[in-house]
């Protein structure tokens, strides 16, 4: 099923959850907005891959803010903004496990010849593509820095 047929169901079924669905039918409205606004501004609707991208760009988003609602010590917000990870990461890719990406990570480093931390670029240009939507780009990113200082 698309992507935009599954976000105009389950905003149905949210919907009739009432109490129950209201934070799904938050962060689908949501997404729902965001797809629009980019459907706007691209003139033409949105494929799964670019709805999958403009997901996981709202994914990151949450990440990046929670440690600096734990150093106020807000932990309502840090418990909404895990529960709208959740919800997000329904409509995302199965995400790869930590040594899929490494083997992506070690293949890349191969086909790149990469020979140290300084070659990082190289290798995150090759890998970014195969991990989209499917790994947390910090997470992707680490693990990269962390091969290629293993090989100076």
């Amino acid at each position: 099923m698309p992507l935009m047929e599954q976000l105009n169901q389950e905003m149905k079924e949210a919907m009739k959850a009432k109490e129950e669905g209201k934070l799904k039918l938050s962060v689908i409205r949501m997404v729902k907005s965001a797809i629009k606004y980019q459907e706007i501004e691209k003139g033409e609707s949105l494929s799964d891959e670019e709805i999958i991208t403009l997901i996981s760009r709202e994914l990151k988003q949450r990440r990046e803010v929670i440690p600096e609602y734990e150093k106020k010590g807000r932990t309502d917000v840090i418990d909404t903004l895990n529960q709208e990870i959740a919800v997000l990461m329904t409509y995302l890719p199965k995400q790869l496990e930590e040594g899929e990406i490494r083997s992506l990570i070690a293949a890349a480093i191969a086909e790149t010849g990469a020979a140290g931390p300084k070659d990082m670029g190289k290798v995150m240009g090759k890998i970014s593509a195969a991990t989209k939507g499917k790994a947390d780009g910090r997470l992707v990113s680490s693990l990269v820095k962390e091969m290629l200082e293993k090989l100076v």
